[in-house]
């Protein structure tokens, strides 16, 4: 099986279990963890049944209903995370006085709503 790389220009050798774009960390409640855990995993669960679909021959607009739904999930992961980045990372920042950080919030929502 071939390993994942990162996704930062900068750091694209790195294995992605490593990587980190920004140099930053988060540490999250045990709970926001384990929720965004079992959403990921079942996002995985619902990219290898599309696996299967295609290895059973499964006709196309059957398939193309599911990765709907993955993309669905997907973008459900995102809002999710993004409501937590904004009332934690980002508020912390502010009131920090490192209002720089709604430039790099914008500058992600143009990344991620492309």
């Amino acid at each position: 099986m071939e390993e994942e790389k990162c996704c930062c220009p900068e750091d694209s050798m790195a294995n992605i279990d490593s990587c980190s774009c920004s140099g930053r960390t988060k540490h999250r409640s045990e709970k926001e963890y384990k929720d965004l855990i079992n959403r990921l995993k079942r996002i995985e669960g619902q990219v290898r049944g599309l696996q299967k679909m295609l290895e059973n021959d499964v006709y196309c607009p059957d398939i193309l209903v599911q990765v709907s739904a993955v993309n669905c999930a997907l973008n459900s992961f995102s809002k999710t995370l993004l409501a937590s980045h904004i009332h934690t990372c980002v508020l912390e920042d502010i009131k920090a006085g490192h209002e720089e950080v709604v430039d790099e919030l914008v500058e992600t929502l143009q990344k991620v709503m492309k």
